[in-house]
């Protein structure tokens, strides 16, 4: 299974005056490093915890279907599903529809059972499910302890950001980030 990002998001879960607030700064020297600060921390948060924070499309491309017939879509909350694509021999797509149905995009990893399954005749990367994944359009959605863990983390990359270079960012986390997103992370056994 592979992810691809189709549509990114169009806003970050905080916003420069936030964070500038956070860090009580006042003028425009640090807007660009903070903006890619901001950056660094969300990519950072979601690959810890699974999430993603900010709407976007993605597009998860399997070779088969799962043998139980109920397919996983990890980066939830999973609010929809916009298509399903299943490629023959030649590589030729045809549609698969989703009307029917069912999707459990609160669960962790998100759960979708499709009624009708074309099989794919290419080896790799025949079946491609596009859908919508995020807590909503706009920070605001997004949870406020996902939140304050990225304030912690963009107020620390700061403090360093003449040992460490922005590129090289995230160099660590502060104290009390894993306690505030633990509740999010998805735990396996």
């Amino acid at each position: 299974m592979t992810y691809a990002t189709i549509t990114p998001p169009a806003a970050e879960p905080l916003t420069l005056s936030e964070v500038k607030a956070h860090l009580r700064l006042d003028g425009a020297e640090e807007d660009a490093l903070l903006s890619s600060l901001i950056a660094a921390a969300r990519a950072h948060l979601e690959a810890e915890t699974g999430l993603s924070l900010i709407e976007r499309t993605l597009r998860l491309y399997r070779d088969d279907w799962p043998g139980e017939g109920v397919l996983t879509l990890c980066h939830g909350p999973v609010k929809a599903v916009s298509a399903v694509t299943v490629y023959d021999e030649a590589g030729d797509p045809a549609s698969v529809p989703i009307t029917g149905c069912r999707l459990d995009g609160e669960a962790r990893p998100a759960r979708l059972w499709l009624p009708q399954k074309l099989a794919p005749g290419a080896a790799l990367n025949g079946i491609e499910i596009d859908f919508v994944a995020g807590f909503g359009a706009s920070g605001v959605d997004v949870p406020d302890a996902l939140k304050r863990a990225m304030l912690m983390h963009v107020a620390l990359m700061f403090a360093f950001r003449g040992a460490v270079a922005a590129e090289n960012q995230p160099a660590g986390v502060p104290d009390g980030y894993d306690r505030l997103i633990a509740p999010f992370r998805l735990r396996r056994l």
